[in-house]
């Protein structure tokens, strides 16, 4: 399959930021083990040698990711993101049907060295998330999630703590969806093993709300990448 050219992804940019839509399976940073360097922070700076990342996503995970192209624009999202300026919206495909408004979670997390973690009220840092249903299929639910905090792996935790666990998410007890989980009088050909509909953790950073240098409020959002909107296509063609 091609590989998309960076220039395809930008989203919105002007002279001190560039947001892209990140695509899953991409690690923000250089990984240890990463011999082709094919993070998004090394590709943005291929674009822009200045370039220093906002934030950033699970490998997994797609959708706005912030770029600044110089110091000022640098240390000025940073402070953002420090003082809970910026407002983060995800989406999420979870197992089973929940009625979420407005729920908060307020759970401290502690990172393992695994690289997993738990929620730990002794030694966990603070972490808040607000969920909101967005739409409810035959046994599946759309959830909006607002991180107030960007703690590592906050929401996957935060959704299995409400038994709400992200679907294909197996580190916090998230279960496979294959289309015979969905669809009636679903026929697997003989002798074919059915995969899954999506091949990763179904988590997608939908919109970024932040302040630009002139302290303008801006919102970037960002489209599903080809495999949320397949899984979401056939949530809702078998409700």
């Amino acid at each position: 399959m091609k590989k998309q050219a960076f220039t395809d992804l930008i989203l919105f940019e002007n002279d001190d930021f560039f947001l892209i839509n990140k695509p899953p399976h991409t690690a923000t940073l250089d990984e240890r083990h990463d011999d082709k360097g094919d993070s998004m922070l090394r590709q943005a700076k291929a674009y822009w040698p200045d370039a220093q990342v906002g934030h950033r996503l699970d490998k997994e995970t797609s959708g706005v990711l912030i770029f600044a192209k110089h110091p000022a624009a640098y240390r000025h999202i940073s402070m953002q993101f420090e003082h809970r300026q910026v407002t983060k919206i995800y989406h999420a495909v979870s197992s089973g049907i929940h009625d979420f408004e407005g729920v908060l979670v307020n759970l401290p997390i502690f990172p393992l060295k695994t690289g997993v973690v738990r929620i730990d009220k002794a030694e966990g840092k603070e972490a808040e998330t607000v969920f909101n249903t967005l739409d409810v299929y035959k046994s599946h639910t759309l959830i909006e999630c607002m991180p107030f905090t960007g703690r590592m792996h906050q929401i996957r935790i935060h959704l299995q703590c409400l038994k709400a666990s992200i679907v294909m998410d197996e580190l916090y007890g998230g279960e496979k969806i294959f289309l015979s989980d969905i669809k009636r009088k679903f026929n697997l050909a003989k002798d074919t093993e059915e995969l899954p509909l999506i091949s990763r953790v179904a988590l997608h950073a939908r919109a970024l709300n932040f302040g630009l240098m002139n302290d303008e409020r801006q919102q970037v959002e960002a489209p599903y990448p080809k495999d949320m909107a397949a899984l979401i296509h056939q949530l809702e063609k078998n409700r």
